[in-house]
């Protein structure tokens, strides 16, 4: 079966790693180069320019604060003014949006988690002059919204990778929990698994901001179906609530997820957690900050039309123990 181990995804991102390369190289050097040049006023002497980020998720979600941080270190490289505010509300982002267009902004960051329901503010600011980048979610109507590229990963790539890997372990019943309906990357993740995937494959939804619910369908579902012999999750938050459940079934059951965090990379070196796809979401917002600014500054844009792929990586055991000091300093 297809494997696919972390050399061959990183070497996949030659776009992305052309600026940023592969997060694992970087080092405290690097870190610290940052920090020195957000101190000095940037690494950089173009105007302060002011990027706006809005997202439909953030404060207190892990996989945010590293998009942010991501961002929040390019701003600082690029002497950009960086304005970063989420919602996860769709019409709430959207009146972010408008805030942020109303302000004249030089540049926008926004994530499509619900799509369509943003192309109309987004055409108000491509009709205002203001660079456009999606990240993260919603690649599918970047160009039709009119940004300059998307950045991220192709969910349904991503979820393939999934698939691959759990019959590549020899999985036989995998049941794919979904944390918020509607989200269509979430519903890619699944349905790219299932398309690659030989076993039974089944797909629950649950709550992913009520996570004792969340566990107690998870459980039930183990209890109802003995064949069950994997779990996926789709983010590190519920990768957890996952291992949990899987505790109380009390028999063999693998749990693997999408997304890091410091309990994944953890269960990771333990065994507990079977494999992890990653996106590297500081590349997200990095790239998204860097790319405004290469085009404010030389009109230039990445991707030649396609998306600027910051995943999927698959990591394993033997992947975890250099994972970790870039896990817990907040940047993988």
């Amino acid at each position: 079966m297809t494997r696919f181990p972390l050399r061959p995804f990183c070497a996949a991102l030659v776009l992305t790693l052309a600026l940023a390369g592969c997060s694992s190289t970087g080092g405290r050097r690097a870190e610290q180069a940052r920090e020195r040049a957000g101190a000095a006023g940037g690494a950089v002497d173009t105007p302060r320019w002011r990027v706006a980020m809005v997202t439909h998720a953030g404060a207190g979600d892990a996989f945010w604060d590293i998009v942010r941080k991501g961002a929040e270190q390019a701003a600082a490289k690029d002497n950009i003014t960086l304005l970063y505010s989420n919602d996860a509300q769709t019409q709430n982002q959207v009146q972010l949006v408008q805030a942020a267009i109303d302000q004249r902004v030089d540049g926008l960051l926004v994530t499509l988690a619900k799509g369509d329901a943003l192309g109309p503010v987004l055409a108000k600011a491509k009709a205002a002059g203001i660079p456009v980048i999606t990240i993260n979610s919603g690649q599918e109507f970047s160009a039709r919204f009119g940004a300059l590229t998307h950045i991220g990963q192709d969910e349904t790539v991503a979820g393939q990778a999934a698939g691959a890997t759990l019959d590549a372990r020899g999985r036989k019943s995998v049941l794919c929990v979904i944390h918020e309906q509607g989200n269509v990357g979430q519903e890619q993740r699944c349905d790219g698994a299932r398309s690659k995937f030989g076993g039974q494959f089944q797909t629950l939804y649950v709550d992913g901001v009520n996570m004792p619910d969340a566990k107690a369908a998870v459980s039930a579902k183990l209890q109802a179906d003995p064949a069950l012999d994997t779990v996926l999750t789709l983010s590190a938050p519920v990768a957890a609530t996952g291992l949990q459940a899987i505790q109380d079934a009390r028999r063999p059951v693998e749990l693997d997820t999408f997304d890091l965090g410091t309990q994944v990379v953890a269960g990771l070196q333990a065994g507990t957690v079977g494999f992890a796809v990653d996106q590297q979401p500081y590349l997200q917002g990095y790239q998204g900050v860097d790319l405004l600014w290469l085009y404010r500054y030389n009109l230039d844009v990445l991707g030649g039309g396609k998306p600027v792929l910051t995943g999927p990586q698959v990591l394993t055991k033997d992947d975890a123990a250099a994972l970790a000091q870039y896990v817990a300093r907040g940047t993988r």
